[in-house]
């Protein structure tokens, strides 16, 4: 093998290890998304967990988020806004990812 093949397998696996990560925040920013949720709704902790689950689900419908925001929004009744959650989205997505990778190292 050449270094140009090296090099170019060094960048396929760093673009799918990345790829794998910013799958995993997102899913754990979800289960975060509907544990918040859960909690404006006064779900028990039990209910909270199940519910954090379907959130997670939800995000397989269609690319992007927004089916997670329509999700939560419809659950919530008018407890919080498509806009405040996406906001608590933005918020929880850091978190979500400091969590993936204290479980990495």
């Amino acid at each position: 093998m050449t270094t140009f093949d090296d090099r170019e397998n060094a960048f396929e696996a760093k673009f799918a290890h990345d790829e794998e990560m910013q799958f995993k925040a997102q899913a754990r920013c979800n289960k975060l998304l509907g544990l918040w949720a859960a909690g404006l709704m006064g779900k028990s902790e039990e209910e909270a967990k199940e519910y954090a689950k379907t959130v997670v689900l939800a995000d397989f419908e269609e690319a992007g988020h927004e089916d997670v925001v329509r999700k939560v929004e419809g659950d919530l009744n008018g407890l919080a806004d498509a806009d405040t959650i996406r906001a608590k989205m933005a918020e929880l997505l850091p978190q979500a990812k400091a969590q993936i990778m204290s479980e990495i190292d």
